[in-house]
C-alpha cells in the first residue's frame, strides 16, 4: 500500500503509531537542524518533520523538495509541541524515517493556496493544479454530496433514472444547437441536446411514470457567470400528476437539500408568486427577496401635477426606496445615473427625491414639481426622513420595471443586504405561454412549445394568444433561477394548435417533432416535469458567483477550454472524411 493513513485523520489518540503517507508537498521549511514540510492530499494537511541530528541524509533530502512534489513518508506519529488549532491535524507531526519521492514536481505558476496568485485564465490553463486546492476542490465534493443526496431522494419517491442520447435531432426553438456532422450521412448532422425534452415526454409515453436524469445539456449562446455551453441539469418528468403534485415534491428535495448541505429549514410551503406580481413588484420573473425596496407606481401621484415632459409622456413610472441614502452625495447620484444608462441596463436616465434627515427634500425635479407634490410622493413611497427615492420612466411598462430591477439589485449589492448565507426562495408560476422575439419578429414559447396552456385561456389562443397563461413554474433562489417546469400537452390537437400560433408549418411541425405527435396518438398521459440546474444550484449553497468555481473542467466567458485548447481547427484529411469545407474567417 502507498499508504496507511490519509492526510486528513491522524490525531493526538494516534500518538506512537508508525504509519505512511502519501500527497503533495505544500511547503517546506528550514529551522536550525530541522527541516518541516506539509503534506497535502484530497483530506487534509499533516505536518512532516525531518531532523538532520538523528539522519542527516534524510534531511538532506527533504531539502531538496519543492512544492508539490508528489512523496511518500513513513514515520510515528508524535505530539506537536506548537500546536495549531486552525488544523485538523494540528495537535499532531510525523517524525519522518523514510522518504520516497515518487513524482518531483517544476514550480507551478500559481501558489496551491486559498487565497492564490494566480488570475482567472492561468488557473484554468493549469485546471488540475487549481483543482488540488481545498477552496476549490471542496465545490466538487459538495456537488458530489448533492448528486448522491438527489438520487436517493428521487429513488425513494420511486424515479427511475435513464439515460438519454446525446446526438440527436436539431430543434428550432430555444437558443442555438451544437451541432455535429454525421461521417455515415454525409450533408446531415445531429444536435447535441439543449434538454431531454421531447424524449423525458416520449419516456412517459412509455409508461415509465417517473423519470430522472443528471444530464449534460448543450446551448450555443453568450456566455456569462451563470451560463456555460454545456451544463448539467436535474432532468425530471412525471405522469398523471397536476401542477401542485410536481411542486410539492420538488419543493421537498429542494428542503432536504438545504436541510442536508446548509442546516436551513425552508419555510412549509414556500410562497408562490405569480409572474406578473413578480414584475410589477421586482421588475423580474426571479426576484431576490432578501431585501425590499418594492416598486412603487408613480404615475397617478404626478399625474397633472408638473410641467415635467419625461413623466407626462412617460406610460409608466416607478420608484424604489432606499432607506437611509439620503446623505448620498452628487459623485454617488451621478455613478448610479450612469449605471442605469449603461447598454446592460438601458434607461435614459434617472430622477432622484433626498429625504433629508433634517426633514428637508433635495431633487433633481425641484423646479418642476412644488413641495407639497413632492411631500405627497413621500407618502406613496413610504419613505421616511433621511431614505432616498431613485424613480425611472419610459414608455414600455415591462422593460422599465426591468431597468428598475437592475438598479434595485445594485442598491441591493451597494448596501450589502445580499448575503450569501440567507436563502429566500419562492416558486413563480402563471407564465405568459407566449413572448415576442424582436430578432424573429414573431411570438415565440416562453418557455417550449409544449407547454400546457392554462386550461381558463385556451379560448384565446386564436386571437389573444399573448395574454394567455401558461401551467409552468420556476423556483426562484436569491434572485436566481434554478429550475423550472411545466405541465405537458398530451393533446395532439392541441399541439397543433401551439405550433400553428407558433407560425409552424404542418409540413415544419411534422418535420421537427412528427416523432413526438405520432407517439401522442398512442395513449398518451398527462404528464408533467421540471428541471434543475445542477451547476446553479450548487453555486448558490456553496456561496459562489459563477457556476465556473463548481465544474470541474469549465469553458471561458469565448466558451474556449484553455486548458486543452478546444476548440480547435480539424485536420483536412478530418474535414474530407466528414464532407465539409471551412470558408475563410471574415
Amino acid at each position: 500500500m502507498y499508504r496507511t493513513k490519509t492526510c486528513g485523520e491522524l490525531r493526538l489518540s494516534d500518538a506512537g503509531q508508525e504509519v505512511t503517507l502519501a500527497g503533495w508537498v505544500q511547503r517546506t521549511r528550514k529551522m536550525g537542524g530541522m527541516t518541516f514540510a506539509d503534506l497535502r492530499d484530497r483530506y487534509g494537511l499533516t505536518q512532516l518533520v525531518f531532523n538532520g541530528a538523528v539522519d542527516k541524509d534524510l534531511c538532506d533530502q527533504a531539502n531538496k523538495l519543492g512544492r508539490e512534489y508528489c512523496i511518500q513518508v513513513t514515520g510515528t506519529v508524535s505530539e506537536r509541541e506548537s500546536k495549531n488549532s486552525k488544523m485538523p491535524t494540528g495537535d499532531i507531526e510525523i517524525i519522518v524515517s523514510k522518504l520516497n519521492v515518487l513524482s518531483p514536481s517544476l514550480t507551478p505558476p500559481f501558489t496551491i493556496e486559498d487565497n492564490t496568485d494566480g488570475g482567472d485564465e492561468l488557473r484554468m490553463k493549469y485546471r488540475y493544479l487549481d483543482l488540488r486546492r481545498a477552496a476549490v476542490r471542496k465545490n466538487i465534493e459538495l456537488r458530489h454530496r448533492m448528486t448522491i443526496l438527489i438520487r436517493n431522494f428521487l429513488d425513494n419517491q420511486k424515479f427511475i433514472e435513464v439515460e438519454t442520447p446525446i446526438l440527436i435531432g436539431s430543434t428550432p426553438e430555444g437558443a442555438r444547437d451544437f451541432v455535429v456532422p454525421s461521417r455515415m450521412n454525409p450533408g446531415q448532422f445531429y444536435a447535441l441536446p439543449q434538454s431531454p425534452q421531447t424524449l423525458k415526454q416520449l419516456l412517459m409515453v412509455a409508461g415509465f411514470d417517473r423519470y430522472f436524469q443528471i444530464a449534460k445539456c448543450f446551448r450555443d449562446e453568450d456566455l456569462r457567470a451563470d451560463r456555460q455551453p454545456e451544463f448539467t441539469q436535474v432532468d425530471c418528468e412525471m405522469s398523471f400528476v397536476d401542477q401542485d403534485d410536481v411542486i410539492n415534491i420538488f419543493e421537498e428535495l429542494c428542503r432536504t437539500l438545504f436541510r442536508e448541505i446548509r442546516g436551513v429549514e425552508l419555510p412549509k410551503p414556500l410562497e408562490q408568486m405569480t409572474w406578473n406580481e413578480a414584475m410589477r413588484r421586482f421588475g423580474s420573473d426571479k426576484p431576490d427577496l432578501r431585501f425590499g425596496m418594492e416598486f412603487v407606481e408613480l404615475k397617478d401621484a404626478f399625474e397633472g401635477k408638473g410641467e415635467f415632459s419625461v413623466f407626462n409622456e412617460a406610460k409608466y413610472i416607478g420608484g424604489i426606496c432606499v432607506p437611509g441614502c439620503a446623505n448620498y452625495s452628487r459623485k454617488q447620484l451621478n455613478e448610479l445615473t450612469d449605471f442605469v444608462k449603461r447598454p446592460q441596463v438601458g434607461a435614459q436616465g434617472l430622477v432622484f427625491i433626498k429625504y433629508n434627515a433634517d426633514g428637508t427634500v433635495k431633487s433633481s425635479i425641484d423646479k418642476f414639481y412644488s413641495p407639497e407634490t413632492l411631500a405627497e410622493i413621500k407618502q406613496v413611497m413610504g419613505a421616511k426622513d433621511g431614505d432616498l427615492v431613485l424613480i425611472l420612466s419610459g414608455d414600455n411598462a415591462n422593460k422599465t420595471r426591468v431597468q428598475l430591477c437592475s438598479l434595485r439589485l445594485e442598491m441591493g449589492d451597494r448596501l450589502g443586504l445580499r448575503d450569501k448565507n440567507v436563502f429566500k426562495c419562492l416558486w413563480i408560476i402563471d407564465f405568459p405561454l407566449f413572448e415576442w422575439s424582436d430578432e424573429e419578429q414573431r411570438l415565440m414559447a416562453t418557455h417550449h412549445p409544449f407547454t400546457m396552456p392554462n386550461p381558463d385561456d385556451i379560448p384565446l389562443l386564436d386571437e389573444h394568444p399573448e395574454q394567455v397563461r401558461a401551467k409552468a413554474y420556476d423556483f426562484v433562489c436569491n434572485g436566481v433561477e434554478v429550475g423550472g417546469g411545466s405541465l405537458r400537452i398530451h393533446d395532439t390537437q392541441l399541439q397543433e394548435r401551439m405550433f400553428e400560433v407558433l407560425g409552424f408549418t404542418r409540413e415544419r411541425a411534422e418535420a421537427q417533432f412528427g416523432f413526438l405527435m405520432n407517439a401522442f396518438k398512442y395513449g398518451a398521459p398527462p404528464h408533467a416535469g421540471l428541471a434543475f440546474g445542477l451547476d446553479r444550484f450548487v453555486s448558490i449553497l456553496a456561496g459562489l458567483d459563477s457556476i465556473r468555481d463548481c465544474i470541474a473542467f469549465p469553458k471561458n466567458n469565448s466558451g474556449r477550454d484553455v486548458m486543452l485548447d478546444a476548440p480547435g481547427e480539424l485536420d483536412p484529411k478530418q474535414l474530407d472524411e466528414l464532407n465539409l469545407e471551412v470558408k475563410a474567417h471574415k
